[in-house]
């Protein structure tokens, strides 16, 4: 009798507990949904940050993982569009699929930039829908967040009111940090910079920071050398202070150009885990901070 009297308060618990399990494509993503969820999201995360988001395998692993998920999010805009239909065609999961409620597209919820007037695959990896890399600046985080919350309460109505709360807490902390970034990045507006790939236009719009050349030739294309040296003839008179990259960019074309024009070449995150600083949402913000103003010194 106490074994089931005990089986029962166990069964009483877990229901009380109950909550979603997340299947995240990015690291930036699954930080917020943890976040927001506490306790109540099981969070599994299918790249880590020093992966390209654009190239990842498809493997048994992460189907399993999209096979038991109540909620599949990603950046959308076309990022995962090699790799994440193949998972959730092969989960056979209808609660994740496009146009389910378990399907959540961040980019959904933003201003997209870069959207491109014309579409040739011939110009490289261009997105249709804008640049999808919006994580880089902390303004969308906010607006993924309010939406993204709204669905894990329409998912999850038991702990609705609760990921409510967590998210009115995190909008409190990252409100009060935007302020302390902006006015620590005052320095940057308006320099000039050049970048590898085009993964930071988010980042240069919040900032100010002016992008006058990138280093691919188009969007995925790795240049070679007699291109480098023409980008850096064609920007020598706009004076660019250094060349960005993203953590999992290859590092050959930036480390050439800032050797030959002589100005620093900086690694920054891109994502959450992009670099031994980067480890949570707000230490990422502090980490490409950091770096952009050491640089810039």
């Amino acid at each position: 009798m106490k074994r089931l009297f005990f089986l029962f308060l166990m069964t009483l618990s877990l229901a009380a507990h109950a909550g979603l399990k997340v299947f995240a494509t990015v690291p930036e993503w699954g930080a917020l949904t943890r976040e927001i969820g506490g306790k109540h999201a099981d969070v599994f995360t299918a790249t880590g940050g020093l992966q390209d988001p654009h190239h990842v395998e498809a493997r048994p692993s992460l189907i399993a993982r999209a096979r038991n998920a109540d909620l599949v999010i990603s950046t959308g805009a076309e990022l995962e569009v090699g790799w994440l239909p193949i998972i959730l065609r092969n989960s056979g999961n209808p609660r994740v699929q496009p146009g389910q409620p378990g399907n959540f597209e961040a980019a959904r919820t933003v201003r997209m930039l870069e959207v491109p007037t014309r579409l040739d695959r011939a110009d490289g990896d261009v997105h249709a829908g804008g640049n999808p890399h919006i994580q880089n600046d902390p303004r969308n985080i906010l607006k993924v967040g309010e939406a993204l919350t709204a669905r894990m309460a329409q998912l999850d109505a038991a702990n609705a009111a609760e990921y409510q709360a967590n998210f009115k807490n995190f909008t409190e902390r990252w409100k009060a940090a935007i302020v302390k970034w902006e006015a620590s990045a005052a320095p940057l507006r308006g320099m000039h910079v050049v970048t590898q790939h085009k993964a930071f236009p988010y980042l240069y719009d919040w900032l100010g920071i002016i992008e006058v050349a990138t280093l691919e030739p188009k969007p995925g294309v790795e240049p070679a050398v007699s291109y480098l040296a023409q980008v850096m003839a064609d920007v020598a008179t706009q004076k660019p202070r250094m060349v960005i990259r993203a953590a999992w960019n290859s590092p050959q074309p930036a480390e050439w150009f800032s050797e030959h024009a002589h100005i620093p070449a900086v690694v920054l995150p891109f994502t959450v885990g992009g670099s031994d600083q980067a480890k949570d949402l707000f230490s990422f913000f502090d980490a490409t901070l950091a770096q952009l103003l050491r640089a810039n010194k």
